[in-house]
């Protein structure tokens, strides 16, 4: 059987790519069996994109709200119907486990959810007499008109959003169901890695009634993407990925005059104190850092220990860590799959050398986990006795691998937390009020959390990460989306 082609979606249809340009093939991660060819096109298929986005958008702006969200009150039903097959293309291409495929689907959904609330979220503010003129009063006794003032929220236009690998459904639903819902059209890059998850996820937007145009979907490489956000019909670009791309797209876009936001990279800290619950403290750490195989801007893969909270946590560590099973993600009883291809999994196994190189103590070696011995499998990797100078402290791995630092107070531990370059999401565990009100007021990270691994906000809320973690000014979710796909208008009424 021929390999499948991913298509464009443009102006409501499956698009080919008829061009004789570059291809990558992109294999499973955990057999290697060939899943798709995707094409890196030209800048001419970026262009046919903005183009049927841009004749869509006064139509589609100007069709009512409560019109509008009834398509994604459709698309959310027949999403929920077609969960499973889309989670199994997750699991083929990325690696995911059915679980983890399943999970990463139910956020998007609430992201869907949350857009369906645009006649309200878009709702303006009304100012009745906000000042009185006497000019072209009849009579002395009228005592002067009354100036009325109003703020709308209104559409951008035309919006474009590039996603990451790791999360190939749920991220692009950060972008597309608020901006649509808001008024906008949209056109789509995801990530070649694995976009035949986000293919099947646009394609169902045509039975929900969208109108050809409102939602697009293009595949290529850099090329495409510099093309899409300086493109002088694009009003506004979201970016999820690396921080050394999410400068370069914020910096370029805002240059062409863009609304930008960019949700870039992160070395998560979670900080164990010695009043901690254990258990709780064992089991939000070890899903934090090996969940999606670490792959996830909210990883916790910096522990950091005060007192004596080392001594018993990184034993518990260890032991739990043992057992996970890995393996491919589609198989019964596996709670970590591949990494997402050779590249990741190479990039994980360096750093592991350096931290051996540095003399961090290797607790949980994950080259000697059982695990399949083709694929792109690293086990579980712990280690101990790690210190901020490292680059398994200091750097976003984007893999299995878990570094332990030793402090000896709250104090140490926030200055350890604060010095990274990053500011995603922190956590901490204790029992004490005291110290996580400290915690909550002293640490420099957008996301916190008190006794919970990972504090992925919900859709109403931003996703708020900080410092390298972050270039703009609106961040993706919450009142911020709707802030950042619309525009203030005001208006200023005298009736005389």
């Amino acid at each position: 059987m021929a390999t499948p082609r991913a298509e464009h979606h443009i102006a409501g249809q499956a698009v080919p790519d008829t061009a004789s340009g570059a291809t990558i093939e992109i294999s499973n991660p955990a057999t290697g069996a060939p899943v798709g060819v995707v094409p890196m096109s030209s800048v001419e298929m970026a262009d046919r994109a903005v183009a049927a986005a841009s004749d869509a958008v006064e139509g589609w702006g100007s069709t009512p709200v409560g019109d509008r969200v009834q398509c994604l009150f459709r698309y959310k039903q027949i999403l929920e119907a077609n969960i499973n097959d889309i989670a199994d293309i997750v699991v083929e291409e990325h690696g995911k486990t059915k679980a983890e495929a399943i999970g990463s689907l139910r956020r998007g959904i609430d992201c869907i959810e949350f857009a369906t609330s645009a006649p309200v979220l878009m709702m303006g503010r009304t100012l009745p007499q906000i000042a009185v003129s006497t000019s072209f009063c009849r009579t002395e006794d009228e005592g002067g008109v009354g100036i009325d003032s109003q703020v709308d929220r209104v559409p951008l236009g035309v919006c474009v959003g590039i996603t990451p690998f790791n999360f190939p459904v749920m991220v692009p639903m950060w972008m597309w169901p608020i901006s649509v819902a808001c008024g906008n059209t949209f056109v789509l890059k995801p990530s070649e890695r694995d976009p035949f998850s986000t293919m099947a996820e646009i394609e169902l937007t045509k039975d929900a009634g969208f109108p050809p145009g409102v939602i697009n979907m293009v595949h290529g490489g850099p090329d495409v993407s510099n093309r899409l956000i300086t493109h002088p019909d694009v009003s506004a670009v979201s970016f999820v990925g690396s921080t050394t791309v999410g400068e370069h797209i914020y910096k370029t876009a805002t240059a062409a005059g863009k609304r930008v936001q960019c949700m870039c990279g992160a070395k998560n800290h979670s900080i164990i104190m010695p009043d901690a619950n254990k258990d709780a403290a064992i089991d939000g750490v070890l899903g934090s850092a090996f969940g999606n195989t670490g792959q996830r801007c909210l990883a916790g893969s910096v522990v950091v220990c005060v007192g004596d909270a080392g001594d018993w946590l990184v034993p518990g560590l260890v032991e739990r860590a043992k057992n996970i099973k890995v393996g491919p993600g589609g198989e019964s009883g596996v709670s970590m799959g591949p990494l997402v291809n050779a590249d990741a999994r190479d990039r994980s196994l360096r750093y592991i050398d350096e931290g051996v190189e540095a003399g961090a103590t290797l607790a949980l070696d994950g080259r000697a986990c059982q695990m399949p011995s083709e694929g792109c499998f690293v086990g579980p990797t712990i280690f101990d006795h790690a210190t901020a100078d490292m680059s398994i402290v200091r750097e976003e791995i984007f893999g299995p691998v878990l570094s332990i630092v030793r402090v000896k107070t709250l104090d140490d531990a926030i200055e350890t937390v604060n010095r990274s370059e990053y500011g995603n999401m922190s956590v901490i565990f204790t029992d004490s009020g005291h110290t996580a009100r400290r915690f909550q007021r002293t640490v420099q990270a957008g996301m916190l959390g008190v006794n919970v691994g990972v504090p992925a906000p919900m859709a109403a809320f931003p996703f708020a990460g900080w410092k390298k973690s972050f270039y703009g000014d609106l961040h993706a979710n919450g009142e911020d989306s709707v802030r950042f796909y619309t525009k203030s208008r005001v208006l200023v009424t005298r009736w005389l």
